[in-house]
């Protein structure tokens, strides 16, 4: 299945996407991911994006579709792929559909991992880092029951930037949440349950 994954900041997509990657063999296209390799790999996309970047500016809509189609052109994504960063609003979406219709394939769904905001706030401001070795935990971990080290609570995890994060995104895709509803693919998932019973919704609308 080809798939578009959408879900605020805290929403709980990554650890949907890496179960569906693991179960179905679905490449996981993550286009922060490929920014990042493009950029240190020092490819021809990867030097162009790394000058917007350094600039601090977003980089265009078509460098990173360019660098979609580059890796959705790799063997593994023959069998289906999971799209997770992009598109962001309604325009690279459309442009989007018209790069995978000149591959000659489609969007089989846009995937909504669906969380309130207020829950995301709460999740994601209870998160602790560890210092030392980056582990992930709670305001309950004291320590970090990993390596013993510091746990911190990082910027992006206070609750006055979640809920900054969270309006971006909202007024970004909303309007993408409704162009994929009228193209009859959106399915939406209640994310605020147990990973695993979300799973087993995901799985369901999928057919899988």
């Amino acid at each position: 299945m080809n798939i578009v994954l959408l879900g605020a900041p805290g929403a709980g997509k990554g650890t949907q996407a890496q179960r569906l990657v693991r179960d179905f063999g679905v490449a996981h296209i993550s286009t922060g991911d490929l920014l990042r390799a493009a950029v240190k790999g020092g490819t021809e996309l990867g030097i162009q994006a790394k000058k917007y970047m350094d600039a601090g500016e977003l980089v265009p809509d078509q460098l990173v579709i360019d660098l979609v189609k580059e890796r959705l052109a790799e063997d593994d994504a023959q069998q289906g792929f999971l799209l997770d960063g992009f598109p962001r609003n309604t325009l690279q979406a459309v442009t989007l559909d018209s790069e995978l219709s000149e591959m000659g394939r489609e969007l089989d769904c846009a995937l909504l991992i669906d969380v309130a905001g207020d829950v995301i706030i709460n999740r994601l401001s209870s998160r602790r880092t560890c210092r030392a070795c980056g582990y992930t935990g709670t305001a309950s971990d004291e320590v970090c029951p990993s390596c013993g080290g510091e746990m911190y609570q990082r910027d992006d995890d206070k609750a006055e930037t979640i809920a900054n994060r969270l309006d971006v995104y909202e007024k970004q895709t909303s309007p993408l949440v409704e162009y994929y509803r009228g193209q009859d693919i959106l399915h939406a998932v209640d994310g605020d349950r147990d990973a695993d019973v979300v799973y087993a919704d995901v799985k369901e609308v999928l057919g899988l």
